[in-house]
């Protein structure tokens, strides 16, 4: 079962905007570095940029899978393809975080891992728009309708 914070779409707007501005804030930082040329410091700023992609982004996005996912297919089944686009998100973003983590095992922070920040952030933010105004809001609607039928019955 999902955590609270996860069915509200209030709540969880806000895990998503706090990360992802963290996510922007991460990248201004490696960009200045770099124009910089602290490769040095780009180098640990980078580590610690894709540590954040890792713990706070993929691991919220594991858990919507696990959970949150699930049980509102469960509760509304035409919520399955959109579900397949969200997750085909994650997988994306996943894919991207890997790319980073190539780059920095070769000690390469360059312009290239500002393009995948670019890329990471771009569909993030497409993401976490579609999650909160199709699915959130449609799961909002959709228990809207069965709590009104409910009150038919009785």
């Amino acid at each position: 079962m999902s955590g609270p914070s996860l069915r509200k779409q209030d709540a969880h707007s806000s895990i998503h905007e706090s990360a992802l501005n963290e996510a922007k804030e991460l990248r201004s930082l490696l960009k200045k570095c770099l124009n910089e040329g602290h490769k040095e410091k780009a180098l640990q700023v980078a580590e610690v940029t894709i540590e954040h992609w890792e713990s706070r982004t993929l691991q919220h996005a594991k858990s919507e899978e696990e959970g949150l996912y699930k049980e509102l297919v469960e509760e509304n089944p035409s919520l399955q393809h959109l579900v397949i686009e969200l997750t085909r998100d994650h997988d994306i973003m996943r894919k991207v975080v890997e790319q980073m983590k190539n780059l920095l095992k070769n000690d390469e922070a360059d312009e290239r891992m500002i393009s995948l920040l670019d890329s990471l952030i771009i569909v993030d933010s497409i993401h976490n728009e579609d999650e909160m105004n199709k699915l959130l809001a449609n799961k909002e609607r959709y228990t809207k309708e069965i709590m009104e039928k409910g009150d038919e019955i009785a």
